[in-house]
């Protein structure tokens, strides 16, 4: 930020900035002090990642923006989060919603997605709680906010889960889908110096639980049984039914957020175009989408064609074997909330 002192003034902070920049330092110091101690297994990405609360998570980033979140957040009751593991549709998620919100803001024919990548409409918290610092920032940024993320409902503090009236939008999908398409992702992320993880490797660890943000499984559950206790705050969305009938779920998703399509606006033909705009094909053959890049932080520099691969529901199964499709179908058979996507 550019400063509009004069010269030879001296700036003095306030005994709550000075507060606030001594908590900073608390949490600094207890990030370095985990690090030590958290338990370890193999990344995908990075080398390593960390278990912390039960989840795993890179040491670098996300553990970093976990504890910032649980400790220096200040939530709005505007906010809405856009919540998924990795690789389960937050990229089509972000575009839908943000069309839907901004229907009468923007035409379709020269909508900002068109030039614009679905990943810079909306923050993506886990990076952006710690790359904009003092987190003091975040307060900037109009209301309603809105923040995308893949922390788990639970790493939430309760400021955000109880009574604050923020809204969580939550998508899952196949974990067959999500694990070749995250062994996929990740590999072209990886370090070079790094070897390739091979997807023998990378299904033994999803199995185990050991990937970021995992475990899969008690990531969805999390969200679903939050959902089951306050359905007015958490809207569950599962990728196959969104493919399969994508209107259907676009009204939903419009409905929650307040903002419910008109009978003129349905017979008009607005939720279609809608649809249309923010389609796989339409997405990914745009030259933002085909040529640009997204930069999370200093670590995480994303091609925005990296974000767009395949999208196709039952992917997963032209890449597993029989017996690594079956062991996946007992672990998944063993929540109740996921077994209709089991064949």
């Amino acid at each position: 930020m550019a400063s509009s002192l004069a010269p030879h003034q001296t700036f003095n902070p306030s005994p709550k900035e000075n507060r606030e920049e001594e908590d900073y330092e608390k949490t600094y110091h207890n990030y370095n002090q985990m690090l030590q101690t958290l338990p370890r297994a193999k990344g995908w990405r990075a080398q390593h990642v960390v278990k912390y609360q039960s989840h795993w998570l890179n040491p670098n980033t996300a553990l970093k923006g976990a504890l910032l979140l649980q400790n220096h957040f200040k939530p709005k009751p505007t906010d809405t989060f856009l919540a998924a593991f990795m690789k389960s549709g937050t990229t089509w998620l972000r575009s839908l919603l943000f069309a839907t919100i901004n229907r009468s803001r923007y035409n379709f024919s020269s909508h900002p997605l068109l030039t614009t990548g679905p990943h810079a409409v909306f923050p993506f918290l886990d990076s952006y709680i710690y790359d904009k610092h003092p987190i003091a920032d975040l307060d900037s940024l109009p209301s309603p906010r809105f923040f995308a993320t893949h922390f788990s409902h639970d790493l939430f503090p309760e400021s955000v889960k109880g009574s604050s009236g923020s809204k969580f939008v939550y998508i899952w999908r196949d974990p067959k889908d999500v694990l070749v398409s995250k062994w996929h992702f990740m590999n072209r992320l990886r370090p070079k110096d790094l070897p390739v993880l091979t997807l023998h490797e990378a299904f033994e660890l999803f199995c185990d639980g050991v990937s970021e943000y995992g475990p899969f499984w008690d990531h969805v559950l999390g969200y679903w049984n939050a959902s089951m206790e306050a359905p007015d705050k958490i809207l569950i969305l599962k990728y196959e039914e969104l493919k399969r009938e994508p209107g259907v779920h676009v009204k939903r998703l419009a409905e929650f957020m307040g903002v419910p399509f008109s009978v003129e606006e349905e017979e008009g033909g607005v939720v279609g175009e809608i649809v249309e705009l923010c389609s796989f094909d339409k997405l990914r053959n745009l030259e933002v989408n085909k040529t640009g890049v997204s930069r999370f932080n200093e670590e995480v520099v994303v091609q925005n064609i990296d974000f767009f691969r395949k999208g196709e529901v039952g992917d997963g199964n032209n890449h597993l074997t029989a017996e690594m499709i079956e062991r996946l179908d007992r672990i998944t058979e063993r929540y109740p909330v996921l077994r209709p996507i089991l064949p």
